[in-house]
């Protein structure tokens, strides 16, 4: 079941509430019976298993990234090299 975040507008008390989707949303505050607000907050969750980017994607493209690194750093060093002896 969802956890709602409920603020009350008259005394500032902020409380949770486990509902199910079908049930009435709070409307006073258990604290001072003044009427609530529902939050709206941030949910974490995390992608699990197989078939994601972070899991199968992202790995993919990690190789051929410091291929491309080393690449440029030694050219870079080639071209300094042949700068000195001048």
């Amino acid at each position: 079941m969802p956890i709602y975040e409920y603020k009350c507008l008259k005394c500032h008390h902020e409380f949770e509430a486990v509902q199910k989707f079908s049930d009435a949303p709070v409307c006073q505050c258990s604290v001072c019976g003044g009427p609530v607000k529902k939050l709206i907050s941030r949910s974490s969750f995390h992608l699990k298993g197989s078939g994601w980017y972070l899991t199968d994607y992202a790995k993919k493209n990690g190789p051929t990234d410091s291929k491309s690194s080393s690449e440029t750093s030694s050219s870079s060093k080639d071209t300094s090299s042949s700068s000195d002896s001048d």
